[in-house]
Order: structure tokens, then sequence, then C-alpha cells
């Protein structure tokens, strides 16, 4: 059956326009990028335009794809907001060669400087800003010449981008997208991205992907600390002490608190360098239960995590705490891929990538500073319904109402 041709857009369909163009004076700086080899000065589409269309199509449902946003290009309203002009396919296409992703971050830190902080995870005993590390891949077409015709060691295609994500857990926002290849090998390795992006005054969360001795060496090298979930069969007999769990541990789940020796078996370099202690904390125990597509369902669970951290002086039950909130990155995965519409890519090269997942990130921080909340479906789907007209401003402003109360009355209960 012939596929229907997609209905034209208007401007009645496009909403939101005012408050993505507040956006205009960050954006002011990106104008001139990419611009030094168009000597002729005939360019057409500017940084800061594409930037605002693809933030565009983050909030309007019906625009989910490069031929959509040229489409929006060609509407007056857009074009009188966002001083731009109708932009071409071609021009849509060639603009992420020529314009740089990285240029984006000031943006995002002018932004994040903005947010308060949506939950209290370290109840005051840690300075460190707590930032889950994870990666997500997203898929692409095999077909696509590219990646049909690098394979990797198994002999499958490149068909997919991994996402090496660090989130803000206080805010509730991710703070950075670097995309590699979606092969978690060599240079591409999650660990080793997060190598080269360390900083200091952070608390690192992570999953036991990531429990490396020389990576926990390198973070407290930097200046900073981790939280990290490490394998069931890790050793621990060299303990240097063992501590009593409190009360409050106790109803957390924690069962045991004891700093240990990692790596003694190992050579100096390859050992993490200090003191490491391990939280164990009671869960529900779990078997393996077949393999995913492309890959496996992880190896199953005792029913007792093992957390790792060089944290010494935090309360056992804030550890667990930390360590639970660190999961809340997947939310954003879920969030980024589904609601925001970035399971499908705009582009396949690199740069254009990211420029998508850094306009996301932008997107999240826009919601949490409007709502002062962190950024949900239900919230996302209720500023939709406000940009499209199905709500009005009193019922977005009851909906942001409401989730206070809620907060309130969950603080309140607990």
């Amino acid at each position: 059956m012939a596929k229907r041709p997609a209905k034209p857009l208007k401007s009645r369909d496009i909403r939101g326009v005012k408050y993505v163009e507040r956006l205009l004076p960050l954006l002011d700086a990106l104008h001139e990028v990419g611009c030094d080899r168009d000597r002729a000065g005939n360019r057409c589409l500017f940084y800061d335009q594409y930037c605002m269309l693809v933030l565009l199509s983050m909030f309007n449902p019906v625009v989910r794809s490069l031929r959509a946003i040229q489409q929006v290009s060609g509407l007056r309203n857009v074009q009188r907001k966002l001083g731009c002009s109708r932009a071409s396919l071609g021009s849509l296409s060639e603009a992420v060669e020529v314009f740089e992703p990285g240029r984006l971050l000031g943006i995002i830190d002018a932004l994040a400087a903005d947010a308060g902080p949506v939950r209290d995870v370290r109840q005051g005993h840690l300075a460190h800003a707590l930032t889950a590390v994870d990666g997500s891949v997203v898929k692409t077409l095999k077909s696509i010449t590219e990646a049909a015709f690098m394979g990797d060691k198994n002999g499958g295609s490149h068909s997919g981008w991994r996402l090496h994500t660090h989130f803000d857990i206080d805010r509730g926002v991710p703070v950075r997208i670097d995309v590699t290849r979606a092969s978690n090998s060599g240079k591409d390795d999650e660990k080793n991205r997060l190598r080269e992006r360390l900083e200091p005054d952070h608390c690192y969360v992570m999953d036991r992907w990531y429990a490396q001795f020389t990576l926990f060496r390198d973070i407290v090298a930097a200046g900073s600390s981790y939280v990290c979930r490490v394998r069931d069969n890790t050793n621990l007999t060299d303990v240097v002490e063992e501590r009593p769990v409190t009360e409050a541990a106790k109803a957390a789940g924690v069962i045991r608190d004891v700093v240990v020796n990692l790596g003694g078996d190992r050579k100096e370099g390859e050992r993490p360098g200090h003191p490491v202690r391990i939280v164990m904390v009671r869960t529900t125990p779990h078997t393996k239960r077949g393999g995913r597509e492309g890959g496996t369902a992880g190896p199953s669970s005792d029913g007792i995590l093992r957390i790792a951290t060089s944290l010494l002086d935090v309360p056992a039950e804030i550890i667990a705490n930390i360590y639970k909130h660190g999961w809340t990155i997947e939310l954003f995965f879920r969030f980024f891929k589904h609601v925001l519409g970035c399971r499908r890519l705009l582009s396949t090269h690199e740069a254009g990538i990211e420029i998508q997942a850094y306009c996301a990130i932008i997107a999240c921080l826009l919601i949490s500073l409007w709502t002062e909340r962190k950024p949900t479906l239900r919230t996302y789907e209720m500023i939709c319904h406000y940009f499209t007209g199905l709500a009005g401003l009193d019922e977005l402003v009851a909906h942001l109402e409401g989730l206070k109360r809620a907060e309130e009355a969950k603080r309140a209960a607990s």
C-alpha cells in the first residue's frame, strides 16, 4: 500500500516559539560559528538558528524529522520570531559539518547555574557535586554506508552511537554528553571516556562496569570521590577496619560496613592506591533470564549490593541513598529517547548527534527552569499541551502546584 504523504505543517501546528525565543541572547555568540569558509557571504542558515529549530522540534511532537524541521523553517511565525529564513534540506544536512558542538557547552553551563536542586540525597554530608555517569546506545540503520562497512571484532556492523552521559543527581538534569561509536572498547570504552572528563569536586556515581581499580585511583587523584557498585566476587579479605552498622543504616538495608585494601595481588600501579570502603546493602536477588538483542541481561545477583566508595566519613545509609539515586540517569535516557524524540536521530554525523544531544540537555534545563521541577513525562506532556493550545496556562500551573503538594506530602510522611 502506498505511503500517505505527510500533511504540510501550518503555523498553528507549531507552538512555544516565544519560549524558545528567550534563548536567543544566549545563542547570539554562535551566530558566526562556521562562517569562516563562507567567503561569498551567502550563508542563510546559522548555528544559532539551527539550534533553535532543533529545540523547537523537541517541544512539538509533530516535528520529528529533518524534513519536518525544513517545513517549520518556512513558516512566517517561526521566521519572524527566530530571525531565520527557509532552510533547504542540503543546508540542514551540511550544517553539522561546519558547526562545533562544543560551543553549546557554555550555554549549558549558563543554564545549569540557574537550575536549583530538586532533591536532597546527601543530607548535608558531602560537598562534592553528585554526578551519575553511564552510557546509552542510540541505534541507526544498518544500511548507512559508513556503519555497514565498519565491522566490529565479532563481524557485526557499527549501527549505533554511544552517548557517554554525566547527570547531575541533585538537579535531575544532564550536564554533559559525549558521542562515540557504539563499540565499548579501546578509546570508546566508557571507563576511558570518563577518565578523560574527570573534574575536581565531583562524586561520581557508577554501576559495576566502571569498577576498575585504576579508575578509582584516577578519580581520587583528580580531587573527586566515587560511589560504585563492584562485582559480587570482589575479594574483600584484606580488611583494614570493620565498622558497626547503625540503626539508621540497618533501616536503609545496610548489612555490613568495612574498609579494605583492594588489589593486593596486583602490581602497585594497578591498585586503587587508597583504602576502599565497601558498604553492603541487601536487595532482591535475581537470576539471569536470558539475553537481550545484541547483548546479555547481565550476571545474576545474590541479593547483596557491594558498593565501593572513597568516602570514609559519610554515613553508610547516605552512601546507599547516593547509589540508589544514581539510577535516575536511566530515567533520563528513557526521557531522552522516547519523550524528546532523540531515539530518531536527525543526523548520522557524529557532530550532528552531539548537537542534538546538547540541545536535549538544554531542553531538559529549560523544563527544569520553567517548572522548578525535574523533567518528567507528565510535565513534558502538559507543557506540550500548553504549547499546542490543548491546555491553558491555569491548567499548567495547577499541574505544577499539584506536583508541589505531592512532594510536600511525601516529605511530611517520611
